[in-house]
């Protein structure tokens, strides 16, 4: 019953806010709450584009150990909020968007009236702890504004952010009990020996910095911040609540839990006491470095050098309006708009900046470096995002994703295995999932004319890290064709992805006429060729001894040779060559009817029971959506002589897996991956095989849309006689020009022009 009555209360609510800006705001069509129900693991805090400060508020406290086990519960914390959750701890600075593991949640701030109480206490007895009761009824959250009532201790919390800095304003009850809690032992996946060291420094009466050291996803991370009150606090203190710290120094002879102007310690929780008037507005400045407290004062005085709380929300949301307005896109109903336009917002959170607006950044050494010449970015979800993400920025933020790929060449520089980041974040390299997708990144930015660094050098560590052998089963792919099932788990994704990721290698090898190179790496492209097993007509684990594991599922994802899939989804993935997939099984009589029954046939959930990542949401059919392996399936059809099938799944999985409630995304957003796919289907074209410099057509959901390129010319997409039934494509005109393949070149969009569909309630057969 409670989340029938609230959810159309927010939505009332939102659209009440929309109505009030002018229709040129397209931040106004932005619901940061899409996805943070359920699998969807978005947060709905204040950000800016791809800022380094993420402010959100967290929901909960669960562990991600318990009783030495790894506590499944706390998958639903990744971004740190659940929406159906009744209370809130605080609003803590750095946050992950729609990833399936976590990390991060850094220095929660939360603001409390009446007795001082430093533990966070329990969603059952939230009167126990700091935390508070909220209602969503008295929540609002924008790109770059969140707010919400604190029921308990009757506070009105805001949020807004710059960049590095993020900024709270607490309107505060008359009260001589006014508390701001600082929580360092806070975190998001968080266990009790998470915290390595934190350290605080109060340099005077508003001003306090330091750090916290953290040991999780990233192993060896280091945060740095400095916050400043508006208002003199009257009183401070600790509680050190670590244990077993059997060596104490020569501090011992301090009282260091009261007004002591130094606080060090694994788990510390630091509060801040003041007296208010009613209705009274204490804001908080809290900015973050990379490098040192030095360089987060820097970060502060530089992006927020006032308090006008007012001011920064604005020039945030001017900021969010500018990159909203690279794709001006005319949609069918109000839903379609914030779909539409929240998918944009989503695709545009990370990567995240991470260096001081000197250009200082910690390095995967851990030694400080300069950026020269780009932006260093952060938080790469490379299994995810070269599908589709990686692809979009080079439509819509070229000169951004070049910053990107040098970041990643700054992270090979950086590393003492000599590869490119495969999962990355804070300086460090995490090592979740597979293949080494950022040759696949770097092929695409170089085919399609967007990066304009030295690709010889891109090439060269693309090159270094496909032949590093003890990583992932590298060396059994480069000695025996594929990975064996008994030398190394999910062997069959690791050799299809790895195949791909060679083909990308070999595209720019041939652009830069590295002949030697191109050959090694065609000829393992052609490696997903040794998985296929032509008398089941599917990919299937192969044994060292060169045969097939014998004990095999074709619907199971537990045990079977794939990860996060099955292998009816994983049979699908040749995106270097949909061609000689189609005919290795069987060709279009017998492929078609088969990706067809993808879509229509029923997966029992026992099939999916052991992978937290796909639930019965994000899949239609043995299709799933709601993780990224199969993204390009539904594009397979151009590949056959039923290519207005493409153009109905489309459509179907764009209505099917993309609401505009909180729980309207079928799987994490994972990055953006979920929203950038989005984006490109709307449009009408998805990037099947990134480095191929081509995208394959399908059916646009727009009725029309401008995109700005950065070279300063448009790219405009129709479709005529649009609507909900007319989703197939009679015809496309590119700048008139009936085309005669479902197929859009990069160099033909980089030019500008207009792409036009002629829309049917019939296909063209």
């Amino acid at each position: 019953m409670r989340k029938l009555f609230l959810l159309p209360a927010f939505l009332f609510f939102a659209f009440a806010s929309f109505s009030q800006k002018p229709k040129n705001d397209l931040v106004r069509w932005v619901n940061p709450m899409i996805g943070t129900h359920k699998m969807g693991h978005t947060y709905p805090g204040a950000t800016a584009p791809f800022g380094m400060v993420q402010l959100s508020p967290d929901t909960d406290t669960i562990p991600y150990e318990m009783n030495g086990a790894y506590n499944k519960d706390v998958y639903k914390y990744c971004a740190g909020y659940q929406y159906d959750d009744p209370t809130i701890v605080g609003f803590s600075h750095t946050h992950f968007s729609g990833t399936g593991h976590s990390d991060l949640g850094d220095f929660l701030l939360m603001p409390t009236t009446g007795k001082l109480q430093l533990n966070p206490g329990t969603e059952a007895r939230p009167e126990s702890g700091y935390r508070s009761k909220f209602s969503h009824n008295n929540e609002r959250a924008e790109p770059a504004y969140y707010s919400v009532k604190l029921d308990d201790h009757n506070i009105q919390a805001e949020l807004t952010a710059t960049n590095r800095v993020g900024m709270h304003q607490y309107t505060f009850p008359k009260s001589d009990e006014a508390h701001i809690i600082l929580d360092l032992m806070h975190g998001i996946y968080n266990y009790e020996d998470k915290n390595t060291w934190t350290f605080l420094r109060i340099e005077n009466d508003t001003l306090i910095t330091g750090y916290r050291q953290t040991n999780g996803w990233a192993r060896t991370r280091t945060v740095y911040f400095a916050m400043s009150f508006s208002k003199p606090f009257v009183q401070y203190g600790n509680k050190d609540y670590s244990k077993g710290q059997v060596y104490k120094g020569f501090w011992r002879k301090f009282d260091q839990s009261k007004n002591f102007p130094e606080m060090a310690g694994k788990q510390l929780r630091a509060y801040f006491d003041f007296k208010t008037t009613e209705g009274e507005k204490i804001k908080v400045k809290f900015a973050l470095s990379p490098v040192s407290t030095q360089g987060a004062l820097a970060n502060m005085r530089a992006e927020i050098p006032h308090w006008d709380f007012e001011r920064v929300k604005d020039e945030s949301q001017a900021l969010w309006n500018q990159e909203l307005g690279k794709v001006r896109a005319s949609l069918p109903t109000k839903d379609d708009y914030i779909n539409f336009y929240t998918a944009l917002y989503h695709t545009f959170l990370g990567p995240t900046t991470y260096m001081d607006v000197t250009g200082q950044y910690r390095g995967l050494d851990q030694n400080n470096h300069q950026a020269q010449g780009f932006t260093n970015y952060t938080t790469f979800s490379l299994w995810d995002t070269y599908r589709a993400l990686h692809p979009w920025f080079n439509v819509v933020q070229p000169k951004r994703n070049a910053d990107m790929i040098e970041s990643m060449l700054a992270h090979y520089d950086q590393s003492v295995h000599n590869m490119l980041p495969v999962w990355s974040h804070h300086a460090n390299e995490n090592w979740c999932m597979i293949g080494y997708h950022s040759v696949s990144v770097i092929a695409d930015a170089i085919m399609k004319g967007t990066y304009t660094g030295d690709a010889n050098r891109a090439l060269d560590a693309c090159v270094a890290t496909a032949r590093q052998g003890y990583y992932d089963g590298l060396n059994f792919y480069m000695q025996l064709g594929y990975v064996p099932e008994d030398k190394n788990g999910s062997s069959v994704s690791k050799t299809l992805e790895y195949a791909y990721d060679d083909w990308c290698i070999a595209q720019i090898a041939q652009k830069l006429n590295r002949q030697d190179i191109y050959r090694e790496f065609s000829q393992r492209a052609q490696n997903w060729k040794n998985v296929y097993d032509k008398s089941i007509g599917y990919m299937r684990p192969k044994l060292s001894n060169g045969t097939f594991k014998k004990e095999f599922d074709v619907l199971s994802t537990h045990n079977q040779g794939f990860i996060e899939g099955n292998a009816w989804n994983y049979s699908l993935y040749v995106p270097q060559d949909p061609a000689a997939m189609i005919q290795a099984m069987g060709g279009n009589k017998r492929f078609v009817p088969h990706l067809d029954s993808l879509f229509t046939m029923h997966l029992p959930d026992e099939f999916f029971a052991h992978t937290e990542d796909i639930t019965r949401e994000g899949i239609i059919g043995n299709y799933v959506h709601g993780n990224e392996p199969a993204h390009h399936v539904a594009y397979l059809y151009n590949w056959t002589d039923q290519p207005w099938k493409t153009q109905e799944r489309v459509r179907m999985i764009l209505k099917k897996q993309y609401q505009p409630t909180p729980d309207g995304l079928g799987g994490n957003d994972d990055c953006g991956q979920m929203s950038a796919w989005y984006l490109f289907s709307s449009l009408g074209f998805y990037p099947v095989a990134p480095g191929a410099g081509e995208y394959s057509l399908g059916s646009p959901a727009v009725k029309d849309a401008t995109i700005q390129l950065e070279n300063g010319k448009t790219f405009e997409i129709e479709a005529k006689n649009q609507s909900e039934k007319n989703v197939y494509v009679q015809k496309v005109e590119l700048n008139g020009k009936t085309l005669t393949q479902p197929v859009l070149h990069h160099t033909d969009l980089a030019k500008g022009g207009k792409l036009t569909f002629y829309m049917s309630s019939k296909p063209k057969k």
